[in-house]
């Protein structure tokens, strides 16, 4: 007897940050319509409750890193993993979303039939196969592998007799008290986990081939205490998410449309202001890149910083030559003796969750497609991708995609569409194309084969600074670049 067939409306793939945010926004935008949350792991949370290496946190404040529906009602703006996945648990619980997910469904494979007008999922449900149809799909399952990292050659690794440790795969029994650790890596890992490492650990490195821009900020503000103080919690997170919001898109309008303003200078300056001493800023705090190239890391309070003034931990710039049985060899011919290596090297970005996706039978590589305004491929119909930023806070980004494909939504059932695909004219398509997020960082840079193209023309624009994505959200032509198909196949283009 063959496996029935499980009809569904929406199906939103993902319930960590931006699956629940997608759910509460479809929840508020269309009530009308029905979705159902397919989550491959037996939580929800996502990165926040995959990840548990030490000292995992959160560097954007959670006043505008968490959702503008549900209040971060704590005194302190940067959280832990461990506290933004119980605020995840919180907001689904009280929203009502929890009770639309479904733990443990693994999606497979999916596949668009144009005859049917649905995609079709093949899902691992705790080990039971199962098939689920819908018409639409929300992929809210981030831009990173939860089973690779980034690939970094670390020559004589596998001759380490003692033990290497990834930060996404962090083993729970790993005791590195009185250890000596080389940590290997400069992003925002790295600068998380060594101030906790260095609390119990023997001895503690930071070993980077180049410096990060830095940057230290209050856990806590005046301001908020008052706020939060005076005014309800409603409101009170109202207020707090427009200041926050506020001054971080100033922030980046202002470098987009300064580049040379002096940035990377101003930030080098305040380095060099927290770093102790004996530490020589110009060797391990100037980096050779520009200061919007990348991700700028965030330290609160400066407990980064202040590592830096304990005798058990020291910052080294070098580049490995080799590994050994008792740690690591430098370029420059120094040795540092470990007991523990940390390869904080980097994420492996992947789009849809690994998923193995077509439409008609054909396979869908995504480097072969362009992004339809950061939240589309052309020609796959019926599909959003959501992902936020990258350079600067995830969920605003996140949001305003959410919030441009629930549009492309609306807009179908405007015109009674049951298909909507980008569809990008020939002429464009020998235009020179661009990595989709705009940043230089090695891991993205890397993964240009992994990730859908942009033309930075119309709708199949790069995703650079969230004033663009604000437009298209509220001013764009929702219509452009995209082919509606009726109930009865009749294709309507709208340019």
């Amino acid at each position: 007897m063959a496996a029935s067939i499980e009809q569904h409306d929406i199906i939103i793939i993902g319930a960590g940050l931006s699956g629940i945010n997608t759910a509460h926004t479809l929840q508020t935008e269309m009530g009308h319509r029905k979705f159902t949350i397919l989550e491959g792991r037996p939580v929800l949370g996502g990165t926040w409750n995959l990840f548990r290496y030490p000292g995992l946190r959160c560097d954007s404040s959670m006043n505008i890193y968490g959702f503008r529906w549900h209040p971060w009602s704590q005194s302190h703006m940067i959280a832990s993993g461990q506290e933004i996945t119980k605020y995840i648990e919180e907001a689904a619980e009280v929203s009502g979303i929890k009770d639309k997910v479904r733990l443990s469904h693994k999606v497979m494979a999916a596949e668009w039939s144009s005859e049917r007008q649905k995609w079709r999922l093949e899902v691992d449900a705790n080990g039971t196969h199962r098939t689920y149809e819908a018409n639409f799909i929300f992929a809210c399952s981030g831009y990173y592998s939860y089973d690779k990292a980034q690939e970094a050659v670390i020559p004589g690794l596998d001759d380490f007799q003692g033990k290497v440790a990834h930060p996404q795969w962090w083993p729970e029994d790993l005791d590195y008290s009185g250890k000596r650790i080389v940590v290997i890596g400069s992003g925002a890992t790295t600068i998380t986990l060594l101030p906790t490492l260095a609390k119990t650990a023997g001895h503690v490195t930071m070993l980077q081939r180049s410096p990060s821009y830095i940057i230290s900020i209050p856990n806590r503000s005046p301001i908020n205490d008052f706020i939060q103080r005076w005014f309800s919690v409603k409101t009170a997170h109202r207020l707090l998410w427009w200041k926050d919001a506020l001054y971080e898109l100033m922030f980046l309008g202002l470098a987009a449309a300064f580049p040379n303003l002096g940035w990377s200078k101003a930030l080098k300056s305040s380095m060099k202001k927290e770093v102790p001493d004996h530490v020589d800023a110009d060797v391990h705090f100037n980096p050779k890149h520009e200061a919007m190239d990348q991700r700028i890391c965030m330290c609160p309070d400066g407990d980064f910083f202040k590592t830096l003034s304990r005798d058990n931990c020291e910052i080294v710039t070098d580049v490995v030559d080799t590994v050994t049985k008792e740690g690591i060899t430098l370029k420059s011919g120094r040795k540092l003796e470990a007991d523990i290596i940390v390869t904080a090297t980097g994420l492996h970005i992947q789009y849809f969750a690994g998923i193995e996706a077509r439409v008609d039978g054909k396979l869908i590589n995504i480097r072969d497609h362009y992004a339809w305004r950061c939240c589309m491929l052309d020609s796959v119909p019926n599909m959003a991708y959501i992902t936020g930023y990258i350079q600067s806070t995830w969920t605003i980004g996140q949001s305003l995609v959410t919030r441009l494909a629930i549009r492309v939504l609306k807009a179908m059932e405007e015109k009674h569409a049951a298909s909507v695909t980008p569809t990008i004219e020939r002429h464009q398509l020998g235009i020179k194309s661009h990595l989709t997020f705009d940043t230089r960082a090695n891991y993205v840079v890397n993964a240009a084969d992994r990730m859908p193209k942009t033309t930075n023309e119309g709708p199949w624009y790069q995703r650079s600074h969230p004033f663009r994505d604000i437009v298209a959200v509220y001013l764009g032509n929702i219509n452009k670049g995209l082919v509606f198909g009726g109930v009865r196949g009749i294709k309507e283009k709208l340019v």
